[in-house]
């Protein structure tokens, strides 16, 4: 597949693997407009790649994402305002969720991950990072809000811990540790420049998988958050019913019972 040219992404396949990479280093990754937009297009065609079956998100340099450019916002005359309408209107396209990509999503965190940076944290279907990694909510600490991404948050980890994050602002960081034992992200790699070689690994490990069954499972329980309990498992029923009579559900078993690796239908 031909993908888009990209100023502020770098976009590559290897194997089953599709990699998004952040590449401003030099501003720490923080997303300009362009890089916003650019965004959009990415996912979009990550998603549409048959050959890709998970999706490892990460950064080039020693940050992996740093929000908003606030430079840019600061300098151009435009600032925040060019956001506004989004923000009014909930129209977003620079996570995965907001994209509705149903592959597996990994995050792997290099670095600092700060403010809007968080976006991809809390939009991720699974989440490592390097031993160095540190997280921390800077909104409040130039005059902004803390919302979407910290809302995000606090589904996949205690609420006390994400407050405590918007209100100290810049002036606390959470290790990888800590963000570990929170439930923020799932696996630390250490030593951190074994980062994207554990991304891969993991990556491939989710790509021997049925597409068709991980991307129903994926609606199942995202769309869970949005659903009181019984709710969520009357719309999750309806996922797990709809697989029903897809050539993969035959073949898992067969492949099981001949001791074979399956092959999966890219529908």
């Amino acid at each position: 597949m031909r993908y888009s040219t990209f100023e502020c992404l770098e976009v590559h396949v290897d194997g089953p693997v599709g990699w998004l990479i952040n590449n401003r280093p030099d501003q720490l990754n923080a997303m300009s407009s362009l890089m916003r937009d650019e965004f959009a297009v990415a996912w979009t065609e990550l998603d549409a790649d048959p050959d890709v079956r998970v999706i490892v998100h990460t950064g080039n340099g020693r940050a992996f994402q740093t929000g908003v450019d606030v430079a840019e916002i600061a300098s151009d005359g435009v600032g925040m305002a060019r956001y506004h309408q989004s923000v009014v209107d909930f129209d977003f396209h620079f996570t995965a969720w907001h994209q509705h990509v149903w592959k597996p999503v990994i995050t792997a965190v290099n670095g600092i991950c700060c403010g809007g940076g968080l976006h991809w944290i809390a939009d991720a279907d699974i989440v490592i990072a390097a031993s160095d990694a540190q997280f921390f909510d800077p909104h409040v600490s130039i005059g902004q809000v803390v919302a979407i991404e910290a809302i995000g948050l606090i589904r996949r980890m205690p609420f006390e811990a994400v407050m405590r994050m918007a209100l100290t602002g810049r002036f606390e960081r959470m290790s990888a540790a800590r963000a570990l034992d929170l439930g923020m992200i799932s696996q630390i790699v250490d030593p951190p420049d074994q980062l994207r070689a554990e991304a891969q690994k993991l990556g491939e490990v989710i790509a021997r998988n049925s597409p068709a069954a991980m991307a129903a499972s994926k609606r199942a329980l995202w769309g869970a958050l949005e659903l009181g309990l019984t709710d969520a498992c009357r719309a999750g029923g309806q996922e797990l019913a709809g697989l029903w009579g897809h050539p993969d559900q035959e073949e898992g078993p067969r492949a099981f019972a001949e001791k074979r690796a399956a092959e999966w239908t890219v529908d």
